[in-house]
């Protein structure tokens, strides 16, 4: 197990070091400069927004929004995750040990212009800005990823120049995702915030991005266009405007008619190759997978017996998962952190030696849910989203759950609003659907004690209650050695899978459907904001 871990080590820090010259990778030019305006009408899955500020973004909606109107300082090349590469930095920033303490220096590119906002003028992005937006997303008031950004001393030199100092020294893995275009690593604009208050902002976002924000229409539409002054150069279309249409049909009829330009598609079994033999459609598959895992509140009764909690997991099979999909979508899991894309995780052959592959086994859960008190079963009450993905898991759950007695009654909330339910009550099995960059970004969001919904001391998404790895967590944050960080970081699941605190399910990629005269600009392999990318460099190609 070792060495393959240690080769996923390897492979994600030489994925780190790109070649500058690949930022700026000129679009197919096919179609000639005069190409006349377009706006691209791109249909999503949701039926409103969640939260415009983007250190809040947890929807794919709403980390759409913040790809297209924000920068980091670093950036995932798109289309291309996880590499990385300079955005409002000049380069990739290295670190010194000053004094004992870990110091990263950014060099920020000059003539940068932050968009016109509702009280102030466009202006060029300084260091102010930089530190104001770093200290913001140490605030768990104002950011939703505040744990990864506290310790962190963020210092102007100069009015291009921004000193990082971090109380505990971290490896450049954990450390350079926190500047991406990511998480809290995006940069508002510290003016635009002070003019019009921060809850206005939350209403109208305010970034250095190839789009501007215009309007947001609840339920219908927003609406954003091209930022004539973006560092990379003015895009290509001329708007992009956000459809919200939650029911499949209706997206690919829209598709079909005329009426958007780019869904979101489904995994669904069959829909993708249906949809390919449409004329004038193309279906594009891309990573990240985003990974399904099923949390226990270890809290709370009757799942705070750790038999219930196996017996759950002894009842599901992840092949019944798989089989709502077309397979080409999908695969297996069996460790929080997914071991076919990052390091720190269990693959199948090491969770089965483990005994802790959790096969269905229908007689050992209903063993022990009589051992446990409960031979006739009990009733939980659950909450879904709106959307289908979503409602599949918690539909396949609550039949295989059944023949033990486990009656699960579902209510089905916006997205938004199941994002808030979760969060803000106590809820006795929680499905979630998330990709993170790396393995501590897993295990400290979804199983450090700090992170407990409602009661941790930075609460945010450990809805397992759970409190028994913050030991090997906090050990593998600190480790330099990646060989030793991976070994804790699978100590750390290892115990997780044992005390049943989650079940990890499957992973899915991302399915989008789009029409042919649509170029994203950039090849489409995998990307960290869960949608295709729409950049500077995407356009609507002329019909010849």
């Amino acid at each position: 197990m070792k060495t393959p871990l240690l080769t996923f080590i390897l492979l994600s820090v030489l994925l780190l070091l790109v070649p500058l010259a690949q930022a700026d990778t000129p679009a197919s030019t096919d179609v000639s400069s005069d190409t006349p305006p377009s706006i691209l009408r791109f249909g999503i899955h949701v039926s409103e927004m969640g939260n415009l500020d983007p250190h809040f973004a947890a929807g794919s909606q709403d980390r759409a929004l913040a790809d297209m109107v924000f920068n980091g300082l670093l950036r995932y090349q798109p289309g291309n995750a996880p590499k990385i590469e300079p955005d409002l930095a000049q380069q990739i920033p290295g670190f010194e040990m000053i004094g004992g303490q870990q110091v990263w220096t950014v060099k920020l590119r000059k003539g940068i212009l932050f968009h016109p906002g509702p009280q102030t003028a466009a202006y060029e992005l300084t260091a102010e800005d930089v530190a104001f937006s770093l200290k913001k997303s140490a605030r768990r008031e104002f950011c939703a990823y505040a744990g990864e950004y506290e310790g962190m001393t963020v210092v102007p030199v100069d009015r291009y120049t921004v000193r990082i100092i971090v109380e505990k020294p971290v490896s450049s893995i954990l450390f350079l995702p926190k500047l991406t275009n990511y998480a809290g690593g995006f940069i508002v604009s510290k003016r635009a915030i002070e003019a019009m208050g921060y809850e206005r902002f939350k209403r109208h976002p305010v970034g250095t991005g190839p789009f501007i924000f215009s309007q947001y229409q609840s339920g219908e539409k927003l609406l954003l266009r091209a930022h004539d002054g973006y560092f990379r150069g003015r895009p290509l279309l001329d708007g992009i405007e956000f459809h919200f249409i939650p029911e499949i049909d209706r997206r690919e009829a829209a598709l079909k008619n005329g009426r958007v330009d780019v869904i979101m598609g489904s995994g669904e079994k069959g829909w993708p190759e249906k949809m390919a033999r449409q004329p004038g459609i193309a279906v594009d598959t891309h990573g990240v997978g985003e990974v399904a895992t099923l949390y226990f509140n270890t809290r709370m009764k009757p799942l705070d017996d750790i038999r219930v909690r196996r017996a759950i997991a002894w009842a599901l099979n992840r092949e019944a998962f798989l089989d709502t999909m077309s397979k080409q979508f999908v695969g297996s899991v069996y460790s929080p952190v997914p071991a076919q894309f990052l390091p720190g995780g269990l693959m199948k052959a090491d969770a089965e030696q483990l005994q802790l592959a959790y096969d269905q086994d229908l007689a050992k859960a209903r063993r022990l849910m009589v051992d446990a008190g409960y031979p006739d079963g009990f009733t939980l009450d659950l909450v879904t989203s709106e959307k289908r993905l979503y409602r599949t898991y918690y539909e396949v759950m609550q039949r295989q759950l059944l023949p033990i007695g486990i009656d699960c009654r579902i209510a089905v909330e916006t997205h938004s609003n199941m994002h808030k339910r979760i969060r803000r009550s106590l809820t006795p099995l929680v499905i979630y659907v998330a990709w993170r960059p790396n393995a501590d970004a897993y295990l400290s969001r979804f199983f450090h004690s700090d992170a407990i919904v409602l009661r941790g001391a930075k609460p945010d998404t450990n809805f397992s209650h759970y409190d028994k790895v913050d030991a090997l967590i906090e050990a593998a944050r600190l480790e330099i050695n990646p060989e030793r960080q991976t070994q804790l970081w699978v100590q750390a699941q290892i115990r997780i899978l044992d005390d049943m605190a989650a079940f990890p399910i499957m992973f899915t990629k991302q399915c989008y459907a789009r029409k042919t005269s649509v170029d994203y600009g950039h090849p489409l392999v995998s990307t960290m904001a869960l949608y295709p990318q729409f950049t500077e460099k995407t356009r609507m190609k002329l019909k010849p």
